[in-house]
Parts: C-alpha cells; structure tokens; sequence
C-alpha cells in the first residue's frame, strides 16, 4: 500500500511540475514541436529512384509537401514481401495516375559490388515480381527508421506534413492499401478545409 501511496505523490509532483512549467512558458509552438516552420514531423528526406519498369532514375521527397505519399518499405530476401507485390500493383493500378498521391516502394538494402545485392539482381527481382512503379533506395535506412510499422512489409500513407495518417505491416489486400491512401487524402482535404 506505501509503494502505491509513494508512486501516487511522485507522479502528482510530475504534473503539478509540467503544469508550472506550461502557466510559466506557454504552450509550445508548431515550430517547437516539429523543429522547423513548415511544420513536418522531420526533415524531409531526400530518396534516389532507380530506373526501373514504371519507375524512373531520380529523387523524391518524402514527405512530398504536395502530395499524399505512400511508402512501401519492403526487402528482396523477405518471402511476404514477395506475396504483397500482386496487392501493391493492384494498388496502384487503382489509384492510377493521381496528381495528389505519390505511390512507391522502398528498399534499404545494400546495392553494388561487394554489398548485399547488386543493381542487376535488385532489378531482376523488381521485374520478375511485375513491380510496375516508383522503385526508391534508402541506403542509410533513414525512412526506414522513420516509417517502419514494426516488421516487413511495412506500408504508410503520410501526409504532406510527413504524419503517418494510416500504417500496418505484414500482408495487406489491394483494398486495405487503397483504404489508408484515401484516409490520408480524406485527411488532407481536412486539413486544407481547416485553414481556408
């Protein structure tokens, strides 16, 4: 009964502290909470895309501060993420040519001479399992690490302020992929409802 009477007083001297300091400074800004102006969650971060079937050598920016993005984070040696092709080029076939969705799949693995698997052999497997859009790299695993929704295949809809509005891993449908992309356009269109 003492140790509940003890945790009690250490967690009300917690608020009473975190009240204090909230009457004393204010509520933090939008700038405070996200580190910058445009108010993302974090840097936006810079991928490299590979020329690829549907998918063209270049960057992206993820969070696109235009777009609804989704992510999904996959690996060549992970037998689910193989089974999750069909479903993501379903996917993306219905969500089609979108000028406010940027649709994509994103490896971290290792690619060149003397690293987990080479250009050639990313490709070969992008084809044989009929990947049909963008195909990013994330080399450092930074998205990876921001994004990953616990194992593969991980998929996220992120909103052009770089929130995860909808996120799972594992196996999903064609259906449950397009169900979070329009719940990510749904929000949104909320928000720019919101600041008009």
């Amino acid at each position: 009964m003492r140790r509940r009477d003890i945790l009690a007083g250490i967690g009300s001297a917690g608020v009473v502290a975190g009240a204090g300091a909230v009457a004393i400074y204010g509520l933090p800004s939008v700038e405070e909470l996200t580190g910058d102006e445009s108010g993302y969650a974090d840097d936006p971060l810079e991928i490299e895309t590979v020329d690829a079937p549907g998918s063209d050598a270049g960057t992206v920016q993820i969070p696109d501060p235009d777009k609804v993005t989704f992510v999904d984070i996959f690996g060549t040696w992970c037998p689910p993420c193989i089974e999750q092709m069909p479903a993501l080029g379903e996917a993306s076939g219905r969500i089609g040519d979108r000028d406010d969705v940027q649709f994509l799949s994103v490896t971290n693995e290792s690619i060149g001479e003397n690293r987990a698997i080479t250009m050639d052999e990313l490709l070969e497997w992008w084809t044989d399992h009929d990947g049909d859009w963008t195909l990013g790299l994330d080399p450092r695993a930074e998205l990876t690490e921001r994004y990953l929704q616990g194992d593969y295949p991980s998929a996220v809809a992120i909103d052009t302020a770089g929130r995860v509005v909808w996120g799972d891993s594992g196996i999903k449908t064609a259906d449950e992929l397009v169900a979070g992309i329009e719940q990510a356009l749904e929000a949104e269109t909320m928000l720019e409802d919101e600041s008009t």
